[in-house]
């Protein structure tokens, strides 16, 4: 059994682990689309985003000359794509801006908030997350997520899983990465994270994409900690 006594932190994942991206954006759309009297299939709007997430962050890095660009744009500039090939029509600039800050009004899942609260009596409790701090922040606040701080890919210039981001977390806590536990649903992104010193927890999340989901059904690493929700990790973790 892995010693836990060191850990100090725990960060997490944001999108999957913590927060229910597809189900939160596609009932915001399709109430908000009703309301406007706008038709769309919201499910492959969703889905199409998502599968474009990862590409759209290589881009940054394989373009450092042009500068570090925020998940918000990033997403800004894979909708404007998405609703063409969509063939979504009536959408103006206001329209196009409420739907990208859609990801700001994620809905946790249901053991997140009381997982997180329990967590946090303890330790330091915050994101790690290629989303931009606005994002994180405004998530927050809507979903009543109690961190402790928000530490986001935006502010190392690098996106997940670039060692860079890691370690700049443990580096901002004043920490040795072996005092911070990396808790993702998403085994690559504990992998990442352990090869650079950090404990890590995994949490499953079998039904976040849906239909769609094809692995990270369950741990495929030998984690410091597997936890079916976030319930379980507080009590692995004395709390």
């Amino acid at each position: 059994m892995s010693d836990l006594s060191q850990i100090k932190a725990l960060i997490f994942d944001v999108f999957g682990t913590v927060v229910d991206w597809r189900t939160s954006l596609i009932n915001d759309f399709t109430a908000w689309g009703k309301k406007r009297g706008i038709n769309a299939d919201w499910t492959a709007l969703v889905d199409g985003w998502r599968a474009v997430y990862a590409a759209s962050m290589d881009e940054v890095r394989k373009h450092p000359e042009r500068g570090y660009v925020i998940l918000d744009t990033l997403h800004r500039q894979s909708l404007e794509k998405l609703v063409e090939q969509l063939s979504i029509s009536g959408l103006d600039d206001a329209d196009l801006h409420y739907l990208t800050m859609g990801w700001h009004r994620l809905h946790p899942w249901p053991d997140s908030v009381a997982g997180l609260t329990r967590l946090k009596t303890k330790y330091i409790i915050g994101t790690l997350s290629n989303g931009n701090v606005a994002l994180l922040t405004e998530m927050a606040k809507f979903a009543k997520l109690p961190w402790d701080v928000i530490l986001s890919a935006e502010l190392f210039e690098h996106y997940k899983p670039d060692a860079e981001t890691y370690l700049g977390a443990a580096r901002l806590l004043c920490l040795p990465p072996a005092q911070v536990m990396m808790v993702a649903a998403h085994n690559h992104d504990l992998k990442a994270a352990r090869k650079l010193g950090l404990k890590t927890a995994f949490v499953a999340r079998p039904t976040e994409y849906g239909p769609l989901q094809k692995y990270d059904f369950e741990a495929k690493g030998d984690w410091d900690v597997v936890a079916k929700d976030f319930g379980e990790l507080a009590a692995r973790m004395g709390c």
